[in-house]
Parts: C-alpha cells; sequence; structure tokens
C-alpha cells in the first residue's frame, strides 16, 4: 500500500502544475490526501459513488473518479471543477496514481523475492522463475552487506541506505529482522576488494549519527548466481558475529579477513574449555595481572620483536626477557618461539569467545 505520505507529494505536485484541488479518499469516505479543507462533507457522497457502477462522476462541484488495483477499487480520486479540461486532468491523476500502485506493489514483490532468497525459503526452480517475472537478472555478480545500527526499526537508516543506492543500481535493500538492513549490491567486473571495502565504510560515514553511536558493517564474498546470494548473506552475518568478539574496534569487517577467528567461531564449547585447560592448566588469562598482558599484547602487535616490543613499552630488553621467562614457566609456552606464539594466540582468541558467547546465555 502506498503511504499517505507519497499521495500527499504527488497530489501536491500535480496542483503545483495544474492550479486544480485534488483530494484521494479511502472506499469508506475517509481522506487520505488533499489539497483542499472539508473533504469530509462529501463523505456520504463518496460512499454512494463507491455502490454505483459509474467509474467517474459530476458531485457537488468536483469530478468523483474511481481507481483500480486491477480489477480492485483501491482509492476515490475528487478534482474540483466541472469542465472537460478538468475531466482530463483527473483521468490523467488517474493514471499515475494507478501507476504508483504497480510500481509499489512490484517494489513489495521484489523485497519478498530477496528476503525469501537470502532465508534459503525457495526451491531452485522457484528462484529462477520468480526472478524471471521480476525481471531479476540472475548471472550478475552479487555481494551481501549486513548493515547493523543498534536501533531496532531504524526507518530513517532504512529509507537513507535505500535513496542512496536504489536511485542509480539495480541493488536491493531490506531487512530480515528488526536490527539490520541487508543491502544485496550488484558488483561490476572492474571493482576489487578495496573498492568494495570503501562502500561498506561509506555506509558507516553515512548512518553514523553525531552522537557517535557506533554503526557495524560486515559483508559477505562476491556470488555469480542469484542462488548463491543465500551463501553471501550467511558470510556477511557470521562476519558480523565474529567480528563482535574479535574485531570490537572495527566497524567494517569482511567474511575473507576474519581468518582463524572464523574457525574458532565454530568451535563447540566443550572443546574449548578442554584445549584452555590443557594450554593453562585450569586457570585463565584473565587472572594474569595487567602488566604481563599489556607485554603479552604489544609482543604479538610487534610480531615477536623484543627490542621494538621493549622500546614501545619503555623499558630494558632484559626486562622484557624476564617477563617472557616468568610467563614461560606459567604456562610452559615460550612466546619467543613462533609455535609457542601460535598456540598462546589462539588460546586467548578463544576464551575470548567463550566469554561472548556465555554473555550470550544471559
Amino acid at each position: 500500500m502506498i503511504s499517505n505520505q507519497i499521495l500527499q507529494s504527488n497530489i501536491d505536485g500535480m496542483k503545483e502544475i495544474t492550479r486544480v484541488d485534488f483530494c484521494i479518499c479511502d472506499t469508506e469516505g475517509k481522506t487520505l490526501a488533499s489539497t483542499f479543507s472539508g473533504t469530509e462533507d462529501y463523505e456520504k457522497s463518496i460512499l454512494a459513488f463507491v455502490e454505483s457502477e459509474a467509474d467517474s462522476q459530476i458531485v457537488q462541484g468536483y469530478q468523483f473518479f474511481k481507481v483500480f488495483d486491477e480489477h480492485q477499487l483501491e482509492y476515490i480520486l475528487l478534482v474540483k471543477g466541472e469542465k472537460d479540461d478538468v475531466y482530463m486532468i483527473g483521468k490523467m491523476a488517474v493514471f499515475q496514481i494507478q501507476n504508483l500502485l504497480v510500481a509499489y506493489k512490484e517494489r513489495f514483490d521484489r523485497d519478498n523475492f530477496i528476503k525469501n532468497l537470502l532465508l534459503d525459503n525457495l526451491l531452485l526452480v522457484d528462484i529462477y522463475n520468480r526472478a524471471k517475472k521480476l525481471h531479476i537478472e540472475t548471472n550478475v555478480k552479487r555481494l551481501v552487506y549486513i548493515i547493523e545500527t543498534h536501533h531496532e526499526k531504524d526507518m530513517n537508516a532504512l529509507e537513507t541506505v535505500r535513496s542512496y543506492f536504489t536511485a542509480k543500481t539495480k541493488d536491493f535493500i531490506t531487512a530480515v529482522d528488526e536490527k539490520s538492513i541487508i543491502l544485496v549490491r550488484e558488483v561490476k567486473p572492474e571493482e576489487t576488494f578495496e573498492d568494495l571495502e570503501k562502500v561498506a565504510h561509506a555506509i558507516v560515514d553515512m548512518l553514523s549519527p553525531e552522537n557517535g553511536e557506533k554503526v557495524n558493517v560486515a559483508f559477505g564474498t562476491v556470488v555469480g548466481e542469484i542462488k548463491d546470494v543465500s551463501r553471501s548473506y550467511k558470510e556477511a552475518k557470521m562476519a558480523l558475529d565474529v567480528g563482535k568478539i574479535f574485531y570490537s574496534d572495527k566497524d567494517v569487517v569482511a567474511y575473507s579477513r576474519l581468518g582463524i577467528g572464523r574457525l574458532i567461531y565454530q568451535l563447540p564449547m566443550p572443546l574449548c574449555r578442554m584445549f584452555i585447560k590443557e594450554i593453562f592448566g585450569g586457570k585463565s588469562p584473565d587472572e594474569f595481572d595487567e602488566e604481563t598482558l599489556t607485554t603479552i599484547n604489544k609482543f604479538f602487535e610487534n610480531n615477536l620483536n623484543v627490542s621494538e616490543t621493549s622500546r614501545q613499552l619503555y623499558i630494558h630488553r632484559n626486562t622484557l626477557v624476564y617477563r617472557l621467562d616468568k610467563l614461560q614457566k606459567m604456562t610452559n609456552l615460550d612466546l619467543r618461539v613462533f609455535e609457542d606464539a601460535i598456540t598462546f594466540k589462539i588460546a586467548l582468541m578463544v576464551v575470548k569467545y567463550m566469554k561472548y558467547m556465555e554473555n550470550q546465555d544471559y
């Protein structure tokens, strides 16, 4: 159904062009949009007109017209004036409104199709048949972005994204839940990963409110067939979740850049607990003092470089070596050895994943 705001905008535009007043009512005589006041006086006349077989007639100085959606009566249009030129203006307005109904119905059908496509609710044969009916190309490269604004039912954000992308391209914008906006974007042959990432950052910049509340964007991989769009959606969904655990400082996360975090995210909790118990002997990295944790993180940031780490921590090289030796005695892992460093890094990520999942249960 077309919103009353859209109807009002259209008749305001038509009045500006024709200098004629318009009113659109529903089939019960209630005014939906009007360029003049006092429309309630015509409610009985409208109800009588609805029951009549005429498609148009003149009543009390106004021309009444029926507006159909296919064969279903949808609106009653009132146009002020009895002359022939006003009748022609009224017929043109009816034509305009009926075209709006067709456009909005097609948009609704496309939106419904994309939602079911993302959620894997369609059979393969139905995907291609419905895409053909809706004039959607099936063998175009596409990519799914998920935009999380942290505001449920954020219609302003949805309309902002929709107006930005659908105005110039064949992209689709929808929402499958109350928390996220989904952008199914057509990818041009010459676009690189960096270009796709720039689009994500542009969305963040466009939607970030002045109060600095965070907007998160995640995206999957490029697919070449419409049947695979749901896969890109699932990838983007995983990227959004994994990003919250391991890359909380980033507002844009790509599935193809998740690295080992993607594997850890799919581990069962019993296996994670067993792994941590084997590495830390029942302890948790949370029990390490602040100095030890800072040393570990800085050492990893500098790719296990002792000299650079000690410089950035403003400590003597021997002090850093002492701390690493102390950590080795606690965990039997020497962070200066690559294999031990990898094990320790994975263990830290597993602990972070476990804490996130435990918080989700509450």
